[in-house]
Parts: structure tokens; C-alpha cells; sequence
């Protein structure tokens, strides 16, 4: 057995085939055909020349021997598994509990963190064999939120957990994002990380304690890598920050900051705050920072204490000198085509550079300058005779024994390398020689300077049919926004840990269709790039939205990405913008977006060592720089932000002149939205349905909704309305596509949820019944009184039948309503008086059963809570509040919705609608 354990877990790679091999459980060395067999033979002077021309080859490629025992171990030897250890660590104001070694111990780390009674459970395992070497590190993370932890169960008809969320996706992007930089170059090994929220208390939110959970658990593993990560979050409550605050004090918290980093430096943050000035986001920033330093040394100590080795040999880089033999090959080359502007004709130069690169040093092979300089000189001395008396001997004149053979020079061998290494370190150096054509000239690849912004222009209302619509284009990067306005049924249902029943009334959504890269791809689910995007964007415009008082509309934003070359969800920010105006969304201001790049360390390519900082980045710039840090907000003030680092961190004084030139691009950007042709139209478009919000007495909503829906059914279908929506607190909205539906159905509920005053007269009312002291008049449907005979006329009558009968329709005015309230109705009160002084009484025959009553109010103000007819009433689209009763559709009428309802709405009254209101009856 081996004396070290753990040096079992070694996995020693390399990418070419291995000219060893172990077999039968056996510390057995056996050498390949490729080998070189350098090894001392009894003819060894019939080798000395071979031997000395692979000397001269550098052979960077190294191998290991992984010793196995030679006995079988028991079979029932017990596994040995380190002890559990159990620590407390600093969370902003209280401590986190820390676990490892009880759970997931057969992985390469585990642990189980505790904060209050949440509690989040990650492991990180390693393949066994590494994958084909690339410039993307194979890192995989998933991160459930288990419905259980909280004691519930999915509200969907499958009960058992299934795709991932989107709140778990943007989780996954969180622990990913900071992770990701620390990982050395040139481990291949898979690495996945799995996250599960076993328990969940409601107060303490498992986002940024999952962050923490996978920091720790890479530190107890045997991945490689540079630095322990922790992560926060930084809320601001009142002029307070407070690091990670529970989810009651984040209500009240006008900043959502999530900050991951190392001891030293920031390598994450995403945040969305209401125009958080620079200076308090720097502070935030700082809080947050301090709080990581402090979780950083704490698992540093439990790393010393239970941590595994990690697995440095497996760390495989491409040769060194091959840096050198791409430059020389390529250099020339490569300056000139970096120099092109436009994005698909610099790709398809560098696709060929990258080609003729891969030929020379993976085919043909290379020899260096230096090296072929150089063969001139040393290959005599190689050869040189240890008797420079010998005798050369004629042709035809050997002695036995004796075999002199004149040297020939030696001449340099190619040298080959893999493919992967090649395209590898042409990567590296492509990217190295933009960072020194920024930095030396000054200008980057399309011309620009440092704080340069791309040209931009605007378009709206290029779509007819949509509610609105705008293209954003800023240089090779455009943004179709189109905006849908809808009622409650259009909001987003999320199904999360807390509630089955949460909405969302605004959700933004990102699509990035390979086409706009000039690339073919496969298209389907949004990917979890997509998702990010859409997020940020989506969180960026929340702030300016009016609130559900004043436009109660669910609002839904789609972007689509038609071109990029970076910064497409910024320019997702600046589109969804104007299209929202475009549909006549009553924003709190205009925002803008912009996304900032790094080349941290510019004393390498003759700089002065400061930091540069770059506006408006490109996608090369994206992939060749230190830094994407996206901005959004307006001139006074930060909506969102989001920053990922790709190398060992930025400091504050380097994020504080990052967002200082980001605000003066936010102000170009913002000035240049304003000369958007042909402006945003800023008012309902014409194909928008409309909403009609009534406030009728609570108690009344049951005459509304009726025994199991009819009424309202019966409602929805007399009308032609779309649905109606009732709240518990009297709220009732009518979706219409049309304003002469809307009308109707709003008098219908008017008469049913109406409150009676004495003095209202009630016009062509139908009799409903005869009784021998009067008769029942329906003034409302429903909604019956009592017209005594002495009130029918002015005359004495001893019948009511003698003027009336059942089915006429007569006009009545309201006299009294008793403590009961009953009714007490009078027609003798209308009827015109005559010449001598008596009242005409006169009989409306019914010539039609299906008349509506017509109402007049009193000339009173009519007390507090009651409904009266109004010449002006506010026409919205539905809010996306959760209700008790949900909306009644008619079906059949939004199948049958069409350019009908549409033509029925005039451009006048359309043009009322501006301001949110339409003249009513």
C-alpha cells in the first residue's frame, strides 16, 4: 500500500496518447511505438547520431505513474472517510454553520451550510479522465430549489421537481460567474458543482449563502485553483447598508446588491437599486467587500484543517515556446487584421490566419529562426573527430574494423505540435496583440478611442399591429423591442419556494437567434445566457414603470437580438425604452444602458501601468479584455448593474472610474434616443384592448359574480367583453377590445352594484309583478321597488290594473328607502301636470321586452360609496394583482376578436385615450 493516500487521487494527463500504460492491477511500465527509445544498447555508437538529433528537440510533455496495489484490497474492508467537522463563520451580523464530512462524502467536496433554518447542501465532484483540452474551462453547475424545503409541493399537475427555473438559472449564473476566473489554465478535468435548498425559513434567502456553499466547497476539493471565494448580499435600508438582510428587511431595502470575491479583490457583482448614485454604489461595494474578506479567512482556516490536496500535476499548459512560433508566424499577419473594422469580414481574415497557422505547425511543421541561425555553428562541433590526424581514406581502401564516415551537417527538423495547443495559444496571442494595438496606438479596431461610443440610431413604430415597437442599433449591435399590453391573464405565474400564486405584471424577454451573429445554430429552449440577459434588462426598466394605480396593465417586453458585436443586452435596455413609449406606457423617465470594458494590465504592452478603461465594448473586446461591466440608468442615477471579472479581481478605485465614464456614455446614449425617427408615438395604439376600472361596494361583488359565475358569464356574453376581474375590495376591471362593449357592460354592473339615494328617477322600467296595494318595479336587473297605488297616478284608482299592467314599462323616481332597504318608488311624481292642474297619465305600451332601464340621479351629491354614473372614467388594461375570484373570459370572443372590434373604435375616441381616460355615455 501506498504510504500517501492521497496521492491516489493524482490524475496526471497529457493530451497527446501516453507512451506508458498500467495493466493487471500492476505497477507495469510498458513503452508504445511512438516513443522515442533513448534508452543505452550495446551498439551504441550506431545510435550516437539519432540520439544527439533528439536531444536537441525540447520536450515539454511529461508523464506520471499512478502506483496501484498489488494485492487486492478485502472485500469487505470498511471505506475510510475523513472525520466530520463542524465550524461557525461570520454572514454579515450572525454566523453561519458549516459542515463537512457528513453528507456527499464520496465526492471531492462537500458541505452543508446553516443560516437560521435555511439550509443549502453542495457538492463538487471531478471525471476521472480529463476532456479534450480547451480554452473554456468544463464547469458545470446546477442549483434546485427543493419544493419540500419549505413544506409544499409544486402547484403544477407534476409534483416532482423538473427544468430548472429561471430563478435557479440566474442562481447558477451567480455561483458560476466568480468561480469561474480561479480555475487554473490547464486542468481539463469535468468539474460539477450541485446545489439543493433542503430547508427554507422564509427569512434567509439561500441565493447568496449558495454562493458562499460552493466557495467552500472548491476550497475542500481537489480542483485547482487560485483563490477562496465567499459571496453577500448588500441591501440598503434607510441610510443603512446591511449585509445580507433577511427578506422582511429587503422590502424596505432601495438596493439589491450581490457581491462575490476573493480576500483580496472583487471578481462579481449584480445588483438592481431605484437611481442609486455612484458614490452609495461604491459604498455598498465596500460593505460588501469587507464582509467577503472576513468569510475568506474563515474558510481559509478550515482549508488548512480538513482541506484535500489539490491536483496540481493534472495541470497540463501548451508548450512555452509555441507562443513564441505563433508570433513569428502570425505576427505580421495579425496586426493588419486586427486593423479591419467590420465584425464578419476581421472573423473570416482571422479564420484564415488561424488556418494557415494550424497547417505550418500541425502538418508541415516549424523550425525557429533561432534555431536554423544557428546549425551553421554547431553542427561541426558535434561531429567533430577526437583525432584530427586520422587519415581519410580512398574509396576502395577500408581497413577491417576500422570505418571512418565523413559528418554530414546537421540540418533542424520541423517541429509539430497538437492541434488543440495550436488553436489554443493563437487565441492567447490574438488577444494579446489587440490589448497592445489598444494600449500603443491608442485606438481600437474600429477606430474608436477608450471613451468612444459607437454610432447609434432609432426607429419606432415600424410594426403596425403591435402595441409597440422600436430598433435600437448601436454600431453592429441591434435590438428589435416589440411591447404587448394585456390583462391579468397575460401575467407571468411563478412557482417558487414561498408561494404558488405570485404574478409578475412586467417580464422582459431576450432571445439571441444565432443568425444575429451570422453563425448557424440550433434554436430552442432560451439558454441560460438568454435568461441572464432578459433578467438584467427586464430589472434595468422596472424602476421607470408607472405603478398599478396609475397604468394597471401587464406589460410584456420582447427582445430580439437581429445583430451583435456586444452589449446586446444593453442595447435590449435602450430598445425596450422606446418601444414602451411607443405604446404609450407612462414612464417615469428615459434610461440607457452601457457596457464598460478593462485592460488591467497595460504596463506589458508600454503603458504607465494604469488601468485603462474602455466604453461601449465589442465582442472581441469582450473576450480579449479583463472586465464586462454592464450600467444602466439615466444621468442622475443606477437602475442595474452587473460586472464579471476574468482575471484575479478589480479594485474600488478601478470600479470608481469604470462607472464614471459610464455615466457620461449613459448621457451620449440618452441624447441620442432623443433623435429617434419617427419618434415614439406615446399613446394607446388602436389594437391595444382596453381596460375600465369600476370601484363598487365589496359586499356587492357577489351580485356580480352570481351563484357559480352565471351572471357574470351571462354578463361576458351579452356584452362582448373579454373578461371581467373582481377583487375582494370592491375593484372590478373590465377587459374590452372595444369601447361601445366596455360602455355597455359598464352600465350593466353599475344597475346591479348601485347604492339607491332618494331622489333618483329610474326611466323605462319594466313592471314586474301586480299586487292589490301596487305594483314591483325592476329599476335595476335584479333590483326591484315598490310603487304603492297612490303612487301610480293622480287620480284614485281602485285597481292598479286599471292603469297598468304586468310588462309595461313605466318612468318612476326613488321617494323613500326604509331601514329594510326596501324601496318606495312614485310615478305620480313624473307625469306632466295639464292645463287645469291634473297630471296627464299616460301608459308606454312595451314594444319591446328587452329594454334597459335608463337611470337619472338626483341633483344631490351622492354620499360617500355610492356609484354614479361619471362623464369621465379611467380606461386601462388589467392589473396583475392576484384576486380571490378570478376573471371570467369569453372564449368564444377572443376567438372571434378581430379587426370587428377593432373598427368599431373611432381615431377620436382613440385619441381620448392618450391620458388614460374615454368620454362615457
Amino acid at each position: 500500500m501506498l504510504a500517501n493516500p492521497s496521492s491516489l487521487h493524482t490524475r496526471p494527463y497529457s493530451p497527446h496518447s501516453s507512451h506508458f500504460s498500467l495493466s493487471n492491477n500492476r505497477c507495469k511500465l510498458s513503452l508504445s511505438p511512438n516513443c522515442p527509445r533513448l534508452f543505452n544498447s550495446t551498439n551504441s555508437s550506431k545510435f550516437r547520431a539519432l540520439s544527439l538529433l533528439l536531444s536537441r528537440r525540447k520536450c515539454t510533455r511529461t508523464f506520471t505513474v499512478k502506483a496501484l496495489s498489488t494485492e487486492p484490497e478485502p472485500a469487505d474492508a470498511a471505506p475510510t472517510f475523513s472525520e466530520p467537522v463542524s465550524v461557525k463563520i461570520p454572514f454579515g451580523d450572525r454566523d453561519i454553520l458549516v459542515e463537512t464530512g457528513y453528507m456527499g462524502r464520496q465526492a471531492s467536496g462537500s458541505v452543508t451550510v446553516t443560516d437560521g433554518e435555511t439550509i443549502v447542501y453542495t457538492s463538487v465532484c471531478l471525471a476521472d479522465v480529463p476532456s479534450e483540452p480547451s480554452d473554456f474551462f468544463p464547469l458545470y453547475v446546477n442549483y434546485q430549489e427543493r419544493f419540500s424545503a419549505a413544506g409544499r409541493t409544486s402547484g403544477g399537475f407534476f409534483k416532482r421537481e423538473g427544468r430548472t427555473k429561471d430563478h435557479e438559472v440566474l442562481v447558477c449564473r451567480l455561483i458560476d460567474r466568480p468561480l469561474r476566473p480561479t480555475m487554473l489554465k490547464g486542468f481539463y478535468h469535468e468539474t460539477q458543482i450541485l446545489s439543493w435548498v433542503l430547508s427554507y425559513d422564509g427569512l434567509h434567502s439561500p441565493d447568496a449563502l449558495a454562493i458562499t456553499t460552493a466557495g467552500i466547497a472548491v476550497a475542500l476539493s481537489e480542483v485547482p485553483h487560485s483563490k477562496t471565494i465567499a459571496g453577500v448580499r448588500v441591501g440598503l435600508v434607510g441610510d443603512k447598508f446591511v449585509v445580507n438582510p433577511t427578506t422582511k428587511e429587503m422590502e424596505d431595502s432601495e438596493l439589491d446588491l450581490l457581491l462575490a470575491g476573493s480576500d483580496n479583490a472583487i471578481l462579481m457583482i449584480e445588483g438592481y437599486c431605484n437611481f442609486l448614485s455612484e458614490e452609495k454604489l461604491l459604498q455598498a461595494v465596500q460593505v460588501g467587500q469587507d464582509a467577503v474578506l472576513a468569510i475568506c479567512h474563515a474558510v481559509e482556516a478550515l482549508v488548512k484543517k480538513c482541506g484535500k490536496p489539490k491536483m496540481l500535476d493534472s495541470v497540463k499548459l501548451p508548450p512555452p515556446e509555441l507562443y513564441k512560433h505563433v508570433e513569428e508566424i502570425a505576427g505580421e499577419e495579425l496586426v493588419q487584421v486586427l486593423q479591419i473594422r467590420n465584425k464578419i469580414p476581421r472573423r473570416k481574415a482571422l479564420s484564415s490566419l488561424e488556418e494557415k497557422v494550424l497547417t505550418i505547425l500541425t502538418e508541415k511543421g516549424y523550425v525557429g529562426k533561432d534555431e536554423t541561425l544557428g546549425t551553421a555553428e554547431t553542427i561541426p562541433d558535434l561531429f567533430e573527430d577526437e583525432d584530427e590526424d586520422d587519415e581519410v581514406v580512398v574509396d576502395g581502401e577500408v581497413d577491417e574494423g576500422d570505418v571512418h564516415i565523413r559528418p554530414i551537417p546537421w540540418k533542424p527538423t520541423p517541429l509539430l505540435f497538437s492541434e488543440v495547443d495550436v488553436k489554443i495559444v493563437f487565441k492567447e496571442v490574438t488577444s494579446k496583440f489587440l490589448r497592445r494595438r489598444i494600449v500603443e496606438g491608442g485606438k481600437r479596431s474600429d477606430g474608436r478611442y477608450a471613451d468612444g461610443i459607437r454610432p447609434i440610431n432609432s426607429t419606432c413604430g415600424l410594426l403596425p399591429r403591435a402595441h409597440g415597437s422600436a430598433l435600437f442599433t448601436r454600431g453592429e449591435t441591434q435590438s428589435l423591442a416589440v411591447v404587448t399590453l394585456g390583462d391579468k391573464q397575460m401575467a407571468q405565474r411563478i412557482d417558487n419556494l414561498v408561494d404558488d400564486d405570485d404574478v409578475k405584471r412586467f417580464y422582459l424577454q431576450y432571445s439571441f437567434p444565432p443568425s444575429c451573429v451570422g453563425e448557424v445554430g440550433r434554436i430552442g429552449a432560451p439558454s441560460r445566457r438568454e435568461i441572464g440577459h432578459g433578467t438584467l434588462a427586464e430589472r434595468a426598466l422596472e424602476p421607470i414603470l408607472p405603478s398599478d394605480d396609475d397604468f394597471p396593465y401587464t406589460v410584456r417586453v420582447e427582445s430580439t437580438i437581429t445583430e451583435s458585436n456586444g452589449s446586446s443586452s444593453m442595447a435590449s435596455v435602450c430598445g425596450g425604452c422606446l418601444a414602451l413609449q411607443d405604446a404609450g406606457v407612462p414612464l417615469k423617465c428615459s434610461i440607457a444602458g452601457i457596457a464598460m470594458g478593462l485592460v488591467l494590465d497595460t504596463e506589458e504592452f508600454g503603458g504607465d501601468g494604469t488601468p485603462l478603461i474602455l466604453s461601449d465594448i465589442t465582442g472581441s473586446e469582450d473576450a480579449s479584455g479583463d472586465m464586462d461591466f454592464k450600467v444602466a440608468g439615466n444621468e442622475d442615477g443606477i437602475t442595474a448593474f452587473q460586472m464579471d471579472i476574468k482575471v484575479g479581481g478589480i479594485t474600488l478605485p478601478v470600479m470608481r472610474k469604470a462607472l464614471q465614464q459610464a455615466k457620461d456614455g449613459r448621457r451620449h446614449i440618452l441624447a441620442e434616443m432623443l433623435k429617434c425617427s419617427p419618434p415614439p408615438s406615446n399613446r394607446l395604439s388602436t389594437y391595444a384592448p382596453l381596460i375600465h376600472i369600476m370601484k363598487v361596494h365589496p359586499e356587492k361583488i357577489n351580485l356580480i359574480i352570481g351563484s357559480g359565475g352565471k351572471k357574470v358569464k351571462g354578463i361576458i356574453e351579452e356584452t362582448g367583453v373579454e373578461a371581467i376581474d373582481t377583487e375582494d375590495d370592491g375593484t372590478v376591471k373590465i377587459t374590452a377590445r372595444d369601447l361601445s362593449s366596455l360602455e355597455k357592460c359598464k352600465a350593466i354592473i353599475s344597475n346591479l352594484t348601485m347604492v339607491p339615494t332618494v331622489g333618483d328617477i329610474y326611466r323605462n322600467c319594466e313592471i314586474k309583478s301586480i299586487a292589490p296595494y301596487g305594483v314591483f318595479v325592476e329599476i335595476a336587473p335584479g333590483r326591484e321597488g315598490l310603487c304603492h297605488i297612490s303612487e301610480l297616478s293622480s287620480n284614485w284608482l281602485a285597481k292598479a290594473e286599471e292603469v297598468v299592467k304586468v310588462g309595461d314599462r313605466v318612468d318612476v323616481k326613488l321617494i323613500e328607502v326604509n331601514d329594510k332597504g326596501q324601496l318606495r318608488l312614485s310615478r305620480k311624481a313624473l307625469l306632466p301636470e295639464t292645463d287645469d292642474g291634473a297630471a296627464e297619465d299616460k301608459i308606454e305600451q312595451p314594444k319591446d321586452k328587452v329594454g334597459t332601464p335608463k337611470f337619472e340621479s338626483s341633483p344631490r351629491n351622492s354620499p360617500e360609496g355610492t356609484l354614479l354614473p361619471q362623464k369621465k372614467v379611467k380606461v386601462f388594461k388589467r392589473v396583475a394583482s392576484p384576486a380571490k375570484e378570478g376573471p371570467y373570459i369569453n372564449k368564444e370572443r377572443t376567438k372571434k376578436s378581430g379587426s370587428k372590434a377593432v373598427s368599431s373604435i373611432s381615431s377620436k375616441d382613440r385619441s381620448s385615450l392618450v391620458d388614460g381616460e374615454a368620454t362615457i355615455g
